[in-house]
């Protein structure tokens, strides 16, 4: 499951694009919103959570398999 970016909280800085290891966000150089181009690629490593520099502008949903593994 990708990551959801609320376009509200968002501030286009690109931190997210430039993060991601998997290069899951795809930014123009338009200041806007990163779109997500491959969200099958996301390995939910929460770097784009973590480094935001907006809290709660990106939300990471983690598939259930994975939730019942690191409880």
């Amino acid at each position: 499951m990708p990551p959801i970016i609320d376009e509200k909280l968002c501030i286009k800085c690109g931190t997210c694009v430039n993060i991601c290891p998997q290069d899951v966000f795809f930014g123009s150089k338009k200041k806007k919103v990163p779109k997500i181009t491959y969200p099958h690629e996301c390995w939910h490593c929460n770097a784009c959570v973590i480094d935001c520099p907006k809290e709660g502008a990106i939300k990471l949903r983690i598939p259930l398999p994975m939730n019942i593994c690191y409880r």
